[in-house]
């Protein structure tokens, strides 16, 4: 059975081989071959070995072969530890400034550890009891003490910042093992208390070490450390020391309490981990401690690259429940530890006015485009600094802080949207949960980041009066399309009113006439219906191009000729189809004189139906027939809107088909449709 001290011993070295194996792996991926890097990957390897050998020479039965293990391990370990500071003090003192003193001190340091060697090794069975077996280990350590000293004192202050954290903790250790040894030499025995937390003490300089090792970049180890892994790290530590504090107190607490002794252990557990629990959860706390660790951690307070990259996520994949705009109101607060905010755009009268708002309210106001502020935003490119506006009234040229910004006692920045130096909005930022130095750094970075912003906004604004114009456009077409229909179902009216006089009393003309009044007057209410429902199709189905060829010369009246194949079947729109093919009837008919004829020709050739209209009008060139007769809005009718026959080109296109055209000036002309038949000819078979 290991005693208390025996197992505090053993897990005390390997924690610390742990953590120093980790290290070494660490630096040893990131190692680009430097003597110094060498050396401290070497240094910290042994370290390792010698915390795990310590280890288990504490919990195994003690042999000769594993105390000589520990010893040499230790030895290599303090060698390379100070051949590393030693190359440090050289970098540190110029070459021109060393003189002897520097050889002098390393000559001392080498005859302590030619002492520390030849007492570990020749004097015998360790015995506290005789001091003398103790000096070389004293002298060594007040020597490495020293030269850490020496280290940072003979840095050149600008570049003390990348080796404070070694220096802290490796002297630390080097002061543990002093005190540890002095306290042996003065009283003749080794403190087991003292020694067995020696491990743990060397543990707790690898976050220093590491540290160093990534902000030294001439010791030529490529390796970073993100702010998140120190964020959560930092967040992770001061969490297990809360609790070990907590913990401490509630045995206090239990052993000296009496009869309530357990009663007010288990009320403090509980409310220690309900405020940890409040703690963790709270905003404004992981706010305080980023601000903290950029501070003390990090040159620079962002990382950048990461910065950027939650940036242009948060303008391009908003949170769930939350619009565009609101998600470029959280991509600006979150570079600065803001809650949320107000996002103000230019309206149609120039004047700015709330539109989006990130846990913020809408108080109203609104702010005049050539305003004083819009101005010196624009012209300038200024943040605002609202609370800094409110005490120097002077550093922002004097302008009067406007009404509805002293309404909003929440407000903190006003960052300006600029686009190509035109200023299309502003985010008003609420305070930010932690107290934030708006220093240069954090204003470059946000008005580069309201620069992206702006451009997203333009962006999406443009899109979305695009959008809407095509939908205007889109309906304006077919409007346009529906104009041209009634027209011509108007000249058919027309053309009825003219051979009224002259037929009205022949039956078969009144019959005629009915059933051109009824087809006319059910295509007007269908064109009514595409308007109301603002779609000009329907959806597509098998068609008789037999029948709708019937209708449509049986609807022109007499002049017309027609032969037709049957059973011709396409996919289309019914009514669209035949409105396209009544329009180069119509076209035909209009261009014949009466004493010509039109002929309708409807065939299969192979596998396409060909529908062939032939007149003997006027003909056209073939210029005009390249150049004009498939553009919109050409015509050559005097009350024509031009859109005839580019509709008919377009939607024969959009069936897969194509139009043909033959024409003879002065002798007339011949309009083919190719159309693709359907394989379902069956059904009308049927």
């Amino acid at each position: 059975m290991h005693s208390a001290v025996e197992q505090i011993f053993f897990w005390s070295f390997a924690v610390a081989a742990v953590m120093f194996g980790l290290l070494a792996l660490y630096l040893g991926t990131g190692w680009r071959g430097g003597r110094l890097g060498g050396l401290l990957l070497g240094a910290v390897g042994t370290s390792a070995l010698w915390c795990a050998l310590s280890a288990l020479f504490g919990r195994l039965t003690p042999s000769l072969p594993m105390l000589a293990g520990v010893a040499v391990a230790g030895l290599a370990r303090q060698a390379l530890w100070s051949l590393f500071l030693l190359g440090l003090l050289r970098v540190a003192v110029p070459a021109d400034a060393r003189g002897a003193a520097p050889r002098i001190f390393a000559g001392a340091g080498l005859v302590l550890f030619g002492l520390l060697a030849a007492m570990t090794f020749f004097g015998g069975p360790l015995d506290v009891s005789r001091r003398g077996q103790l000096l070389p280990a004293l002298l060594f350590a007040i020597w490495q003490l020293a030269l850490v000293e020496q280290v940072y004192r003979n840095f050149p202050p600008t570049s003390r910042w990348g080796i404070k954290p070694l220096v802290v903790g490796l002297g630390c250790a080097f002061a543990f093992d002093l005190y540890l040894f002095a306290d042996a030499f003065l009283f003749g025995r080794i403190d087991a208390d003292v020694a067995a937390i020696r491990g743990l003490v060397h543990a707790l300089a690898v976050p220093l070490i590491a540290m160093s090792a990534v902000r030294s970049h001439d010791w030529t180890f490529r390796v970073t450390v993100s702010r998140e892994m120190v964020f959560h790290t930092t967040a992770l530590a001061a969490c297990g020391l809360y609790l070990l504090l907590v913990s401490g107190a509630g045995y206090y607490v239990r052993w000296f309490g009496g009869d309530w002794g357990r009663s007010l252990q288990m009320v403090l557990l509980f409310s220690a981990l309900l405020l940890l629990m409040v703690v963790l959860f709270s905003g404004s706390v992981r706010s305080r401690l980023r601000v903290w660790v950029g501070k003390h951690f990090f040159v620079y307070r962002y990382d950048y690259r990461n910065a950027w990259l939650k940036f242009t996520r948060a303008l391009t994949s908003p949170p769930a429940g939350q619009t565009s705009e609101q998600g470029l109101i959280g991509a600006l607060a979150n570079l600065v530890e803001s809650p949320g905010g107000v996002l103000w755009q230019r309206d149609a009268d120039g004047m700015f006015r709330p539109r989006a708002f990130l846990y913020q309210t809408d108080q109203g106001g609104e702010e005049p485009g050539d305003g004083p502020l819009c101005m010196l935003m624009r012209t300038r490119g200024w943040i605002v600094n609202v609370d800094e506006w409110r005490t120097r009234p002077e550093a922002y040229d004097g302008i009067a802080v406007p009404a509805w910004l002293v309404a909003h006692t929440d407000s903190w920045l006003v960052v300006p949207l600029l686009c190509e130096e035109e200023l299309i909005g502003f985010v008003v930022l609420a305070a930010a949960r932690a107290p934030v130095d708006v220093n240069w750094e954090v204003l470059d970075l946000l008005k580069t980041a309201s620069r992206q912003a702006a451009s997203y906004l333009a962006r999406a604004t443009a899109l979305a009066a695009l959008l809407e114009a095509q939908k205007f456009d889109s309906f304006n077409r077919m409007s346009a399309f529906v104009v041209h229909d009634l027209k011509n179902l108007v000249a058919q009216l027309a053309l009825l009113l003219k051979n009224a006089d002259r037929h009205k009393n022949n039956p078969e003309f009144q019959a005629d006439m009915l059933l051109t009044v009824e087809n006319v007057a059910e295509r007007m209410r269908a064109l009514m219906q595409q308007l109301q429902n603002k779609s000009p199709m329907e959806p597509r189905r098998l068609v008789d191009l037999a029948d709708v060829c019937t209708r449509i010369v049986a609807a022109r009246g007499p002049g017309i000729s027609l032969e037709c194949d049957t059973e011709l079947a396409v996919l289309a729109h019914a009514e669209r189809l035949e409105r396209i093919i009544g329009h180069v009837v119509q076209n035909a008919r209009e261009a014949t004189p009466e004493s010509g004829r039109v002929g309708v020709e409807v065939r299969r050739e192979g596998a396409q139906a060909v529908v062939r209209v032939t007149d003997e009008g006027c003909g056209m060139s073939a210029e005009f027939i390249r150049e004009r007769l498939f553009r919109p809005f050409q015509t050559t009718k005097t009350n024509g809107m031009g859109l005839g026959a580019f509709e008919v080109q377009q939607y024969i296109s959009e069936l897969g088909g194509r139009v043909a055209v033959d024409s003879t000036p002065g002798k007339g002309t011949r309009v083919t449709l190719y159309l693709p038949l359907t394989d379902r000819v069956e059904r009308f078979a049927a």
